[in-house]
């Protein structure tokens, strides 16, 4: 099929991307962007993508951006994890604007940002927007084995993304039981992979010699 996927092993959004192609079955070849270099915002790159940002999904047939989108047409493509279509956007819209959109500039902030700019205000109110959803996919995790139900779903590869990253952000497996024992079960799925195993890069590629 000819699918390349333009992301960056540190991208929580784009894992959302890969671990979905991955888990529908579908063959995609990773494309580095060298996001810590720039490469994203050049002027190459927004020919590809306007937004400045990873994922890109480039095929013979498709050129999408952004992750649920990329998402929705690999389950839609291949009629896997979609389930009760209704109920995973569901999931795919409350991570997009409670979730990734927090944890993804919180680990940023944490971690890649200079130390000199990091502002702890911020990092304190970050915490406290992501502690309110991890409290909502807890209680939705106490009942159902997934996020839309009995069967794992774009809801849950979008929700799980930014989770299995190792740098600190606030999130502790341990603090959080049916997220922890929800992640296992999507770890345990044929074909998943850690993000620094499933596309290339991570930040011991910076690190001084």
């Amino acid at each position: 099929m000819g699918l390349k996927l333009y992301c960056f092993g540190e991208s929580g959004n784009a894992y959302k991307a890969a671990l979905t192609l991955t888990l529908c079955g579908l063959e995609w070849e990773p494309v580095f962007v060298d996001f810590f270099h720039g490469e994203a915002r050049s002027p190459a790159f927004r020919e590809i993508n306007l937004m400045g940002e990873v994922p890109v999904l480039v095929g013979p047939d498709v050129k999408l951006t952004q992750s649920g989108t990329i998402q929705l047409w690999a389950a839609e493509r291949t009629g896997k994890l979609l389930g009760d279509r209704a109920e995973a956007l569901r999931w795919v819209f409350f991570d997009n604007h409670k979730v990734s959109s927090q944890a993804g500039a919180l680990r940023f902030h944490m971690n890649f940002l200079d130390p000199k700019k990091r502002e702890p205000a911020v990092i304190d109110w970050l915490k406290g927007r992501l502690a309110s959803a991890y409290k909502v996919l807890e209680a939705q995790l106490e009942r159902t084995p997934f996020l839309a139900g009995d069967e794992v779903t774009i809801g849950d590869t979008a929700c799980c993304g930014y989770l299995f990253y190792p740098e600190p952000f606030g999130f502790d497996r341990a603090q959080w039981p049916a997220i922890d024992a929800w992640l296992s079960r999507i770890q345990a799925l044929p074909g998943w992979k850690h993000p620094y195993d499933m596309m290339p890069g991570r930040p011991s590629d910076r690190a001084p010699a």
